[in-house]
């Protein structure tokens, strides 16, 4: 995939899935509107960070939950979407492989700014 990829085509999100590298490397898909989805494979606890702006999941399959400083977490399940929203520190953590869709900004780094 290019380093920006555009929807001048289908993308075949679960073929995309399969040639993910490993947990917590996510995948860009496509950009639109000044945001990239990315595609990430869910497994164990990520580190804790936070954002400058808001982060969009959408849990494509399995499970996993959000975990928030100072909230209650957030399960989700295939088709459950949710939004953390920006300077919350947060996490996502899945006991079985998952995998999810994030919607952010291009810039966003993975691991907080």
């Amino acid at each position: 995939m290019t380093d920006s990829p555009t929807a001048d085509a289908p993308v075949a999100i679960d073929g995309v899935i399969s040639e993910l590298a490993g947990p917590w490397q996510p995948r860009d898909l496509v950009i639109a509107n000044d945001t990239v989805v990315r595609v990430a494979r869910f497994e164990g606890e990520f580190p804790w960070h936070e954002h400058d702006e808001d982060e969009l999941f959408l849990c494509w399959d399995g499970s996993f939950r959000i975990e928030m400083d100072g909230r209650s977490s957030v399960e989700l399940a295939r088709g459950d979407l949710f939004v953390v929203p920006r300077g919350v520190r947060h996490r996502p953590v899945a006991a079985t492989t998952a995998h999810g869709l994030l919607i952010e900004r291009p810039e966003t780094l993975q691991y907080g700014n």
